[in-house]
């Protein structure tokens, strides 16, 4: 749910980031740059790779219309379910907290597929209409605490340049970017351990999601002065998130709506930051110095294919097939799944299991020489061999 943190002090400036993001006016028009590139087959692969990409591109495009109804019953069923569960908790208050307490992982659950239609509509995937993305995803962000304009226009930057180590675009994504070890060893001690601390496991997948959500997405903190039209959005955001909350808290009591929605949000910002982390940063992962990156080597190599079981895919949007969706955003994330059946036979991509997906968060440097993600012990061993 999260592209990045200040969490790091190995920020780049602003010009750098400006630079990073050149060309993109806006996440829609960066997405429509490489949907057309799917349509035309304008991309290549590396020929050192057994994939027919420009059939693979072909049979991608054929999912890359949405759905009006299977849209409209993700709503449904995503909305739906989550003002259920809450209302169930906010009921089950009067019995025991611990009887709500039990009800948040089911809310969570929800409030992460509402992220997912909301990172659907900001890939102009969800509806054909422009509009109706927009109204959508605007509304979504009032549940995921997530500014739309911003978080979009700063995840079409990770689109353009994902396992990339030449073009990384800035210090402050901390979860699907790394060093790599020759880096991390040139760092300063302070930093070298200012970089450990902040990509622990504990600290960056327990205790910064919350942190980033709640609070860090309330200032636009990652957003250069010139992005006008994302950093009024950061705070419109907080306009009708504090017009929400008092609204709600009248209504029912500021303790109630604490008691409540804390829980759920944490919880789901810590799935939500974990299913993005592990997408790019696994073992058998691919990354690539530029002169070496291709469009579909890096999508079928440099990221995941997380088989999850049924109830947890559900729950995620499909963002498991993260292969299929770096091939083509524009794909909903109700057809990614149909999709990938139809091309599984055409490529080979790393496939993670539920249990690999939980110990990747060690995985926090990129090893030149072997070619594979690597933990910090293992870096060390490297340096004292």
């Amino acid at each position: 749910m999260v592209d990045g943190s200040r969490a790091s002090t190995l920020a780049a400036t602003p010009a750098e980031m400006r630079t990073a993001h050149r060309g993109y006016i806006n996440s829609q028009k960066a997405d429509t740059q490489m949907h057309n590139s799917l349509n035309k087959g304008t991309e290549t692969i590396s020929t050192e790779t057994p994939v027919h990409e420009a059939r693979i591109m072909r049979e991608v495009r054929d999912f890359s219309r949405p759905i009006l109804r299977q849209s409209l019953g993700q709503i449904a069923t995503s909305f739906g379910g989550f003002i259920a569960v809450c209302s169930l908790m906010y009921f089950s208050l009067q019995l025991s907290y611990w009887i709500t307490l039990a009800l948040a992982p089911m809310a969570a659950g929800f409030l992460v597929r509402i992220f997912i239609i909301q990172h659907d509509c900001g890939h102009a995937s969800f509806f054909r209409s422009k509009t109706a993305n927009e109204i959508v995803g605007r509304l979504s962000s009032l549940l995921t605490l997530t500014p739309y304009e911003n978080w979009r226009r700063q995840h079409a930057g990770h689109h353009r340049t994902w396992n990339d180590l030449d073009r990384r675009a800035n210090g402050l994504d901390i979860y699907s970017t790394c060093l790599t070890v020759a880096e991390y060893k040139a760092l300063t001690p302070f930093k070298r351990r200012w970089y450990r601390l902040t990509r622990h496991p504990l600290v960056a997948n327990i205790l910064l999601p919350p942190v980033v959500f709640l609070l860090l997405f309330r200032v636009p903190f990652d957003a250069p002065k010139s992005w006008q039209r994302e950093r009024r959005g950061v705070y419109l955001t907080d306009l009708g998130l504090a017009m929400g909350i008092v609204g709600l808290g009248w209504a029912i009591g500021f303790g109630p709506l604490v008691a409540v929605q804390l829980p759920v949000m944490i919880l789901a910002s810590i799935i939500g930051v974990w299913l993005f982390s592990v997408q790019h940063r696994f073992e058998g992962v691919r990354w690539m110095r530029h002169d070496q990156w291709r469009f579909g080597t890096a999508a079928l190599q440099g990221s995941s294919y997380l088989r999850l079981p049924p109830i947890l895919r559900w729950f995620t949007g499909n963002i498991g097939f993260h292969h299929v969706h770096h091939l083509s955003p524009r794909v909903p994330n109700y057809r990614l799944q149909e999709c990938h059946k139809r091309i599984e036979s055409l490529y080979g991509v790393p496939r993670i299991s539920l249990r690999d997906a939980i110990l990747a968060v060690r995985f926090a440097l990129w090893d030149e020489n072997s070619g594979q993600m690597v933990t910090f012990r293992q870096a060390g061993n490297m340096r004292s061999a």
